[in-house]
């Protein structure tokens, strides 16, 4: 009888995550950022049709990299959570942090139970009344859930793209400026380098996904769904191209 050759568990979860950071690694960068207006959603992406960032609920927002098949199962789940919630309970009851734990079991879950664990890492916002009342949680690929402040940063050269953020960052910009913080630092990474090999390029906003967290939104737009997509045209005017 042939014998199966063994391999240890350490060595056996090592190899899981090895292989879900370099699928992750590849894809395109996200970023996702609270200021004075609100949440903002800024993610390098192409395609006008399969999103990287998305609404769940009221005043809470979805954003991923990695799998689109993977990610986008998860972000369609957390869709059915949210309103079987709101409908069962009230609509305060759901929250980012709810919805993060819901997340984190499942990624849990296929990352040691499953032959492949999801190549994908997961941001849950809540843009919250004041500034100090927004949540960002990150999720990982094995379920891990961090609240991070001020701001997060996923796929791509994700070190390189926190460094040069934070040597500009102020809190306090409106969603203009913390739109162009990012755009800068997404042209600037040595990881996003074009194919000439130039240290930075240009990013227009028919490469870029945008959308935001408004603080407000009853006021500005007579809506409780606080989640709302930029358009070209909007985007363009912030970011002068």
């Amino acid at each position: 009888m042939t014998q199966q050759f063994y391999v240890s568990p350490e060595q056996l979860m090592k190899d899981r995550a090895d292989f879900a950071r370099k699928g992750i690694a590849r894809g395109r960068s996200v970023m996702v950022l609270s200021c004075r207006d609100g949440i903002a959603l800024v993610a390098e992406n192409p395609s006008p049709s399969l999103h990287k960032i998305g609404e769940i609920y009221d005043r809470i927002a979805f954003a991923a990299v990695g799998k689109y098949n993977e990610f986008e199962s998860l972000r369609q789940a957390g869709v059915r959570y949210a309103d079987v919630r709101g409908y069962s309970y009230d609509r305060d009851d759901v929250t980012a942090r709810g919805l993060a734990s819901v997340y984190a079991q499942s990624l849990g879950t296929v990352f040691t139970a499953d032959s492949k664990p999801f190549e994908v890492e997961l941001a849950v916002a809540e843009v919250g009344l004041r500034q100090s009342d927004d949540h960002l949680y990150r999720l990982t690929f094995d379920g891990s859930i961090a609240d991070e402040p001020d701001f997060v940063v996923m796929g791509g050269q994700t070190e390189a793209l926190t460094e040069s953020l934070r040597s500009n960052w102020d809190a306090g910009h409106d969603f203009a400026g913390v739109i162009r913080a990012a755009v800068s630092s997404l042209e600037g990474s040595a990881g996003n380098a074009g194919e000439n090999g130039s240290a930075s390029r240009r990013l227009g906003p028919d490469q870029l996904e945008v959308a935001v967290l408004e603080r407000d939104p009853e006021s500005s737009r007579g809506s409780r769904r606080a989640f709302r997509r930029l358009s070209a045209a909007e985007m363009t005017e912030i970011l002068g191209k």
